[in-house]
């Protein structure tokens, strides 16, 4: 596998670490590659912002920074304006329709999704916009199963909330295969 570099970024209370969290633990556990996860986020506990660099590998990493991501995502329009002049070059950058208005021609494949109008309509609860993201991540990388990140939530999400969790990555999921045509 290639080495990939993600940057999650948003607001506070979007659940952007939360879903960085999910996606390294379940590269390393269920998967076998190896993964790192940092987080910065500003002193506001919800609404300031929020980034989350993830590496997913096969061999050794040495730094867990990411300074070029392949994969940046970002859910609220300071996060677009303050990240994207990092992306990679031919890399994706995700953000969602309702959040971000996209105003830069950068080096790389912009993807924008209505995915929180997409959670509303099918699902109809926001808390679980962030698995969907993830869902969505995981749709146009193929980065790691669904399979494992099923198992992940499993181990950190209440069991009452699972059927939730499942519909949400199953519509990111959906979500990003079609956009990756």
């Amino acid at each position: 596998m290639e080495r990939c570099r993600l940057v999650f970024s948003g607001s506070g209370g979007q659940g952007v670490i939360t879903a960085a969290i999910i996606l390294a633990e379940s590269a390393v556990i269920h998967e076998g590659l190896n993964a790192t996860q940092a987080q910065a986020y500003g002193p506001e506990a919800r609404g300031g912002a929020t980034r989350s660099d993830i590496i997913i590998a096969d061999s050794e990493i040495h730094y867990p920074k990411v300074t070029q991501p392949n994969v940046l995502v970002c859910l609220t329009q300071e996060a677009y304006t303050k990240f994207y002049p990092i992306i990679r070059p031919g890399g994706i950058l995700l953000t969602d329709s309702r959040f971000v208005k996209m105003y830069t021609k950068v080096d790389a494949r912009q993807v924008q999704i209505p995915m929180f109008k997409t959670i509303m309509e099918e699902i109809g609860k926001p808390i679980v916009f962030n698995i969907c993201m993830l869902g969505t991540v995981i749709g146009l990388t193929g980065l790691v199963k669904p399979e494992s990140i099923m198992k992940t939530l499993e181990t950190r999400i209440p069991a009452g909330f699972l059927d939730l969790n499942k519909r949400a990555l199953d519509l990111g999921i959906r979500l990003g295969k079609e956009y990756k045509k």
